[in-house]
């Protein structure tokens, strides 16, 4: 009696790991094949792409994007706004979670000097001054080759993938600002990416 119950029971596992298997396959097709452009909250990516080099992988990308109202309205009040580009990369694995290679971010921070009207964008510990708030966008919007990981991070005949975002920082507002703009989507300014590095 005991086999006969035994031999579905076997049948049903095995299915279940199958199935589980081919899911898992189909998650990562799905993280893999992401859109050509991407639109989020008024953010448009016109260029992404990721090459491996002799030293390193480096990243190139380029969005194109406006303040909405309010967020230029509370920037011109005095406000700091504080944007990130985050890449990580990932290598495909079957059989459990994807492992992090490497992860790499910039941050910038954009602010308005009433007294001089100038817009101030800075990077680490590096300060530039634009005469219009759409150059000193244009100056956090875009990157070139940049340095995402070690070439020897990366190991020959594996699948390995980015996973890139760009955004505003609401983290970096003051506290009771934060609170208040909870929900608002004109705050929820940003785009997030998945690329194949070929």
């Amino acid at each position: 009696m005991s086999d006969a119950f035994a031999a579905p029971r076997i049948e049903t596992v095995c299915l279940r790991a199958r199935l589980m298997r081919a899911l898992s396959w189909l998650a990562v097709a799905l993280a893999l094949a992401g859109p050509p452009i991407v639109h989020a909250q008024g953010v448009e990516v016109t260029t992404l792409a990721v090459a491996r080099g002799d030293e390193a992988v480096e990243l190139d990308f380029a969005v194109r994007f406006a303040l909405p109202p309010p967020v230029e309205d509370a920037l011109r009040r005095g406000i700091p706004l504080h944007f990130a580009a985050r890449a990580t990369l990932l290598r495909s694995r079957w059989y459990w979670r994807d492992e992090r290679v490497s992860r790499a971010s910039r941050s910038w921070r954009l602010s308005y000097q009433p007294l001089t009207s100038a817009w101030r964008v800075t990077q680490g510990g590096l300060h530039q001054s634009y005469e219009s708030l759409s150059d000193a966008l244009l100056a956090m919007s875009r990157t070139s080759r940049w340095r995402i990981a070690d070439a020897d991070e990366i190991e020959p005949e594996k699948d390995y993938y980015v996973e890139f975002s760009w955004a505003l920082d609401t983290t970096q507002l003051p506290r009771p600002m934060q609170i208040g703009i909870g929900g608002q989507p004109d705050w929820a300014l940003g785009v997030e990416r998945t690329l194949q590095l070929d």
